[in-house]
């Protein structure tokens, strides 16, 4: 039964201290360019992945057995290492708490029905912005690039564009009201900001965009954004 469970051990992901040794240890090795080791290196590199293990190996000794060879390869170069290992745990963790489906992109919208079906039919958590424009009107050719960057931005928001003619509700959004962003979750209309680069200044950017919808509470927090924010300070 130790046996087993010491194989179920090195195997599964843990948590608690030793747990987070045991994932980095993994990690590490995984990340590493094995071919272009020196040849003894590599040799480490084998006995710590392989799972094989003499018998008579308390749970200490394989312990203290992994951390001197562990010393021996991860010294060199071990602080860009362990940033992109807390950068994949930040991931992961991220991923998890994540409810709801993620995008990418910005989604053109070819009809009226398209886009009622994206209002309707949208998971209840997603947060929808569509923008309305016609080519050839200012701003909107603006707009579309600045949407363009944010979509990178908050993947769990569905941003959407749509010709006012494609639409079918030309008459209704006339020039002088384009562009004009609407912004819906649940199917409910959350914004309605008709002409909406009145609210910008003249040369207007993603992140002034971005903070006008921020302004109404319409984005969601960009967990992820903030937490490699974090990572870059504490590296330094």
């Amino acid at each position: 039964m130790s046996d087993k469970m010491l194989d179920l051990e090195e195997t599964a992901t843990q948590t608690g201290p030793k747990g987070v040794i045991n994932d980095w240890r993994r990690f590490k090795l995984e990340s590493m360019d094995q071919d272009n080791l020196p040849a003894a290196k590599k040799e480490l590199v084998r006995q710590m992945s392989s799972p094989s293990r003499p018998k008579d190996d308390t749970r200490a000794q394989i312990n203290r057995k992994m951390s001197v060879q562990e010393y021996e390869l991860l010294q060199e170069e071990d602080e860009g290492c362990l940033k992109k290992y807390r950068k994949q745990c930040m991931q992961d963790m991220h991923d998890k708490l994540s409810f709801g489906p993620r995008f990418e992109g910005v989604h053109d919208l070819d009809s009226g029905e398209a886009f009622l079906e994206v209002i309707e039919k949208e998971h209840y958590s997603t947060v929808v912005v569509v923008h309305i424009y016609k080519v050839g009107v200012k701003g909107c050719e603006e707009l579309n690039n600045c949407l363009d960057c944010l979509a990178t931005e908050y993947p769990t928001v569905k941003f959407c564009r749509i010709d006012a003619v494609t639409s079918g509700a030309a008459e209704r959004f006339s020039d002088d009201v384009l562009p004009t962003l609407l912004v819906y979750k649940a199917g409910e209309l959350l914004g309605n900001f008709l002409a909406c680069i009145q609210h910008l200044t003249e040369e207007f950017f993603a992140t002034d965009v971005e903070a006008f919808l921020n302004s109404y509470g319409l984005l969601p927090e960009k967990e992820l954004a903030g937490m490699e924010a974090e990572e870059e300070n504490d590296v330094e």
